[in-house]
C-alpha cells in the first residue's frame, strides 16, 4: 500500500519538481485531462460545449458502425443509470478487458486494448476518482452488437507499465500517448480497426458531431504531411489550444480543452515519444 501511494507521488509533475497527489487528485488528473473521459461519457451543448452540470453522465454522440451501435456510457456513480454499484474490480475490469460485471463485452469505441499499460498506482488512481462522481440520472440507449468485434493493444502495451519504465522520457510520452488513445483516432480510418503496423499515426479517420466533421491529421514525423517539421512549442500549443501551427483553430472531438490541464513535463515527454513515431504520407 505504502509503495502504491508513493508511486501515485511521484507520478505527478510540475516542471519536473515532484507534486504530492492523492490517489483521487492522480485520478481527477488522469480522467479530467490525457484520458479525455469526457469526449465520451459527457454531454455536449451547442457548439460542442461541455455540459459540465451532468459530467460523466453520458456523451452526445452514437458511433453506428459495421460492428455495432453505442453510445458514451453514464460512468456517475447513479446506482440504476451509472455505475454507482460496481465494484473496484468491476470497474478494472471493464477499463482493461472490456467487460461489464453482467459479463456482456464493451465495444472497441472504449479504448480498453490502451489501457493494459496502466501503471497499477494509476489504475487504482482512476478507479478511486471515479467513485467520487456525483451520481447523475441518466438512462443511456444499450449496445447493439452486429458482428463480431476486433481489439487491437498498440505494439508495446500489452503489460502494466514500471516505475522504471515511466522513468524514461521516451517511454514515459508513449505510455501518456497510449493511455491517452491519440493513436485510437490517429490511426484507423473508416472505422475498422487500427492498423498499427503500417498507419501508425498516418490520420484520417472523420468524427462527425455538434460541431460539423473533423478529420484526424498526420501526427507523424513526416516533414510535410506530419509534425516533423513542427517545434516542440507548436506542437504542444495543438495539444493544448487546439491550433495549428498556421494559427488556425482545430475542431473537437479533440480534447484540447482537457489536455490543457496536463503538466508541461507530461507534455514534453508526449513530444519526445511523437519525435520517434515513424514518418508515413
Amino acid at each position: 500500500m505504502t509503495r502504491w501511494v508513493l508511486a501515485c507521488i511521484a507520478a505527478a509533475t510540475l516542471g519536473g519538481v515532484a507534486i504530492a497527489q492523492t490517489p483521487v487528485e492522480r485520478g481527477a488528473y488522469l480522467v479530467n485531462g490525457v484520458l479525455t473521459c469526457g469526449n465520451c461519457h459527457t454531454p455536449r451543448g451547442p457548439g460542442g460545449v461541455f455540459d459540465m452540470g451532468k459530467q460523466l453522465s453520458g456523451g452526445p454522440q452514437t458511433w453506428d458502425t459495421p460492428q455495432y451501435r453505442v453510445k458514451g456510457s453514464n460512468i456517475t456513480q447513479d446506482r440504476d443509470t451509472g455505475i454507482g454499484t460496481w465494484t473496484d474490480d468491476q470497474i478494472k475490469k471493464s477499463l482493461q478487458d472490456g467487460v461489464r460485471p453482467s459479463g456482456v463485452p464493451l465495444s472497441p469505441q472504449m479504448p480498453f486494448g490502451f489501457y493494459k499499460i496502466f501503471t497499477p498506482g494509476d489504475l487504482n488512481a482512476v478507479v478511486a476518482f471515479l467513485k467520487t462522481v456525483p451520481a447523475t440520472r441518466n438512462e443511456v440507449p444499450p449496445p447493439v452488437y452486429k458482428a463480431a468485434m476486433h481489439v487491437d493493444v498498440p505494439p508495446g502495451a500489452e503489460r502494466p507499465f514500471s516505475d522504471a519504465d515511466m522513468a524514461d522520457p521516451v517511454k514515459r510520452g508513449f505510455y501518456l500517448v497510449t493511455i491517452g488513445h491519440c493513436m485510437e483516432c490517429h490511426t484507423k480510418v473508416g472505422g475498422a480497426p487500427a492498423d498499427f503496423k503500417n498507419a501508425l499515426g498516418k490520420g484520417g479517420e472523420e468524427f462527425k458531431g455538434p460541431w460539423g466533421v473533423a478529420v484526424a491529421r498526420n501526427i507523424t514525423s513526416h516533414k510535410e504531411k506530419g509534425i516533423g517539421a513542427w517545434t516542440d512549442a507548436e506542437i504542444k500549443t495543438a495539444i493544448t489550444q487546439g491550433k495549428r501551427r498556421d494559427g488556425t483553430q482545430l475542431k473537437p472531438p479533440m480534447g484540447y480543452g482537457l489536455y490543457a490541464t496536463m503538466t508541461d513535463a507530461d507534455l514534453t515527454a508526449m513530444v519526445a515519444y511523437l519525435r520517434t513515431v515513424p514518418p508515413k504520407e
